[in-house]
């Protein structure tokens, strides 16, 4: 079995696996877990290490308690704990876009606009949100790593031994600026309308989507973000309508389970080529991501149910609002610094070796 599939394979079976233990944890948002291993599995990362999955969980737990930091400033001094708000929101796209995980900055914006949003709210939904973030991200890197022990990386090539890949090249520090601050621009109308809106607690997997789409526009062109948003959000919802029908049908746990897993393995020649990934991985992973946290809240709600088919709608109407607002609004911003972006090749190799 070559390479990519071995991924492909690996990809799918850990996030079904996720799937299955959170659907028998129980928890609004225990799927989460799910949500995390397909993001690392769809990476061509090795096995994660001890030192990783802790670091992962605690750079998560911190950007929640870092967002909570903002809350008291939010209630008592509004228009500081605005400010906060603003430049720790630049420097979660900033660290990326200067060269870090794409990854790591997208945990920290979603912590950041998660506990600033629900804290305002309901500081016990808070800790709550924060806890059960902290132990899907244990969970996940539990699963990513039995799928790496069940389905290793076939033995390195004995030529290419003891060489090093080479270093990616160093980026410009004055376009990774304007980049963390288009990323900035476009996420701050929809996290300041969450921010201030009673009924944030109810729209927090809205916000994963959001986070999400400011790491890819930190990425892509205007061109590409705009396609990959649309049709990423479309395959997404494509997927999650026939899995929903297919489920109220036939609402079972094993169904559910397989129709992940066979998704993943449709979209996996898309994810990965060869060694390396696909030219259109960004796009096929998004949509992945967006049938999981579209489809996964509705089956917790019951599948077949009126009111759970009301909420799976209005929750894809959502998201296909959000990525034409997207869209939109990176077209926008590049009209006025059409130069901002460049050819985007440099970044997205450096957030590739990442």
């Amino acid at each position: 079995m070559d390479i990519a599939s071995r991924r492909i394979l690996r990809m799918a079976v850990g996030t079904s696996l996720a799937m299955s233990f959170s659907q028998m944890a129980g928890g609004s948002m225990s799927f989460i877990s799910a949500v995390f291993a397909f993001v690392f599995l769809s990476l061509p990362l090795p096995r994660p290490t001890l030192k990783f999955a802790l670091g992962f969980v605690l750079i998560l737990t911190v950007s929640f308690f870092g967002g909570a930091l903002i809350v008291p400033f939010l209630e008592h001094y509004r228009w500081a704990g605005i400010l906060m708000f603003v430049v720790a929101l630049f420097h979660s796209f900033y660290f990326p876009a200067k060269g870090g995980s794409p990854v790591l900055g997208t945990l920290a914006t979603v912590g950041l606009t998660m506990a600033a949003a629900i804290g305002t709210v309901s500081p016990e939904a808070l800790l709550g949100i924060a806890t059960t973030m902290s132990s899907n991200a244990a969970v996940a890197m539990l699963f990513v790593w039995l799928a790496h022990a069940l389905m290793p990386d076939p033995p390195a090539d004995p030529a290419m031994t003891g060489k090093r890949a080479p270093k990616p090249p160093v980026p410009d520090m004055h376009r990774a600026r304007l980049r963390a601050m288009r990323s900035m621009m476009i996420v701050l109308p929809l996290a300041l309308f969450l921010l201030f809106n009673s009924s944030s607690t109810s729209y927090a997997i809205i916000m994963i989507k959001v986070a999400t789409m400011g790491q890819q526009a930190n990425v892509d062109s205007s061109r590409t973000m705009g396609r990959s948003l649309i049709v990423s959000t479309i395959i997404g919802g494509i997927g999650a309508i026939i899995a929903w029908q297919v489920l109220s049908i036939w609402p079972s746990l094993v169904i559910y389970i397989l129709l992940i897993a066979l998704s993943i393995l449709v979209a996996g020649p898309k994810i990965f080529e060869g060694a390396a990934m696909h030219p259109n991985a960004g796009t096929w992973s998004y949509g992945i991501l967006t049938m999981i946290i579209v489809l996964a809240p509705a089956v917790m709600d019951g599948a077949g149910s009126d009111g759970a088919s009301s909420a799976f709608y209005t929750r894809l109407l959502l998201f296909l609002v959000i990525a034409v607002y997207g869209s939109g609004a990176v077209a926008v911003f590049d009209a006025f610094w059409p130069k901002v972006m460049g050819s985007g090749t440099q970044l997205k190799e450096q957030q590739t070796a990442a």
